[in-house]
């Protein structure tokens, strides 16, 4: 298992059905876990990338209506 962490910057808060989809799928697509900055507006999720690729990390993101702006370079 290769884990990878990914952060994303958003283009507006998360409301409360978001954040309760987020949960719901982090464990399904080999998501292990995801943070929430809501000062900055950043999402950060950590996977498994010998499961996953960054890409299919962020399609799932955006079928479930998260608002992703860009991915932020840490």
């Amino acid at each position: 298992m290769t884990l990878v962490e990914v952060t994303y910057e958003l283009e507006s808060p998360l409301k409360t059905d978001q954040l309760r989809r987020l949960g719901e799928f982090a464990n399904t697509y080999g998501l292990r876990r995801f943070r929430f900055d809501e000062q900055k507006l950043h999402l950060s999720f950590e996977y498994d990338a010998s499961r996953l690729r960054e890409t299919q990390v962020e399609h799932v993101l955006r079928a479930e209506k998260i608002p992703l702006k860009q991915r932020v370079a840490l």
